[in-house]
């Protein structure tokens, strides 16, 4: 049994990276549109071209890179640093122990994305179904005819 469930580790992989990337995707549009809910406490958005915006425009469109499966491995290996300057600056000061600092989502996240940066995206990814699409076959050009001296 646990062979067979073994078999679909790459799939599971692609499903786990699709979820966690649809998550993270939802706190740079809290940060940049207030959407689904704005930022804590007041329900705001990030102002622009501060460190909290530019961690919302690296969870939008970095998320969204990662859920697609389009560079996967370098935008990974980002994302667990922007995750790790997160934790150790907004988390860490207020406790050593993830759940008294609330700290445990970023700290997932850091390592997560440090392991999708050494194993890759997993078989489900734009560019694989991209180049699975078939290529539309041309028929053979007709010879030109050959002359003969």
């Amino acid at each position: 049994m646990m062979e067979r469930w073994k078999h679909y580790s790459p799939q599971l992989l692609s499903i786990l990276r699709i979820v966690a990337a649809f998550m993270f995707i939802q706190n740079g549009t809290m940060k940049l549109f207030a959407f689904p809910v704005g930022m804590p406490p007041a329900g705001g958005t990030a102002t622009p071209l501060t460190e909290i915006w530019f961690a919302g425009v690296l969870e939008l469109v970095g998320g969204a890179l990662i859920l697609l499966g389009i560079l996967t491995r370098p935008v990974a290996f980002l994302l667990a640093g922007e995750m790790a300057v997160a934790y150790f600056q907004a988390h860490a000061p207020a406790s050593f122990w993830t759940v008294v600092n609330g700290g445990t989502p970023a700290v997932l996240y850091c390592f997560f994305f440090l392991y999708l940066s050494a194993e890759g995206p997993g078989p489900w990814t734009v560019p694989a179904l991209w180049h699975a699409r078939p290529s539309v076959s041309h028929p053979p050009a007709a010879a030109a005819p050959r002359l003969h001296a």
